[in-house]
């Protein structure tokens, strides 16, 4: 099978809501349309970057629906559409096979530590209910409670339509681990978007893509090229920022949804509570994130 489609640079997408927290249809079309322009090769929804576990299946129904109003045909998209239960997860997995979705993607059940055995047979039965669409295993330890073994990775193989990993787990030594078991992968942590590449990862998800897309597409195009030192040069920027990002007294994402608007993208609103918004101070913080991301991509694009 061709992976073609699923190479390179694929924001996490946002959470998107109105002026009174509710999800926007129209502010999702607005992100989706706006990101495509900037060459990305796809976007992944309804991942940690769509605030999931604060949202209920409804809302992510939505959202999905409304970027693939827009990217059909445009970009691939991937769906992730795990939640605390199977039932829901299997309701997310058909809703995205039955509007055209390339891929689901899933973590591992959170909250109880369950056995390899109970995990496979989770994400089995989500798999099942989206027969003819791909599946990506979500390996995100730190967030999860649980790390993706060789034992419980073989196992998932068995299933046809297992087709990689987005493995968001910080030693990039990973990578290289699940490729030898034959698997493609896709680099999570952004900070090690350059790292991951040079490990053998297919491309990258991230959560910080958004803010700032031409840098991880232009760091991914020197690389390939040859260019490490320039890439590295890049990444270092990348890094600097995603730093700046999170020194707000506001959650990540809401100093990226500013800094978006603030570069000329749409108006996506806030994060969803308990997630913290931003105070008066971080619009300082938005404001060099915008300077600095703007003078980089003069400066390498």
């Amino acid at each position: 099978m061709s992976m073609k489609k699923y190479q390179g640079v694929i924001p996490a997408f946002y959470a998107c809501y109105d002026n009174q927290g509710e999800v926007s249809p129209e502010r999702i079309r607005a992100l989706t349309r706006y990101l495509i322009g900037k060459g990305v090769t796809g976007l992944y929804v309804g991942g940690s970057s769509g605030e999931c576990i604060y949202q209920s299946v409804s809302d992510r129904k939505i959202t999905l629906e409304n970027v693939m109003a827009e990217a059909r045909g445009k970009a691939t998209v991937i769906a992730h559409v795990a939640c605390n239960n199977t039932a829901d997860s299997q309701e997310l997995a058909l809703h995205a096979e039955s509007f055209g979705a390339d891929a689901i993607a899933s973590i591992p059940p959170i909250y109880f530590h369950l056995p390899e055995h109970a995990i496979a047979q989770y994400w089995n039965d989500i798999s099942s209910a989206a027969p003819n669409t791909d599946f990506i295993i979500y390996n995100i330890p730190q967030l999860a409670g649980v790390s993706l073994t060789i034992s419980l990775l073989r196992e998932m193989k068995k299933n046809p339509r297992v087709i990689a990993v987005k493995n968001s787990s910080m030693p990039v030594q990973d990578i290289q681990i699940f490729k030898a078991e034959g698997m493609e992968v896709f680099n999570g942590p952004d900070e090690q978007f350059i790292s991951g590449l040079a490990m053998g990862a297919i491309g990258g998800i991230g959560g910080t893509y958004a803010a700032m897309p031409e840098l991880f597409i232009k760091a991914r195009e020197v690389f390939l090229s040859g260019q490490i030192g320039l890439a590295l040069d890049i990444q270092n920027t990348i890094n600097a920022i995603i730093c700046k990002l999170c020194s707000a007294h506001g959650n990540m994402y809401a100093v990226i949804k500013e800094v978006i608007r603030r570069q000329g993208g749409p108006d996506i609103g806030g994060v969803r509570k308990p997630l913290a918004n931003l105070i008066e101070n971080d619009l300082a913080i938005a404001k060099e994130c915008v300077h600095i991301i703007q003078a980089a991509v003069k400066k390498y694009c």
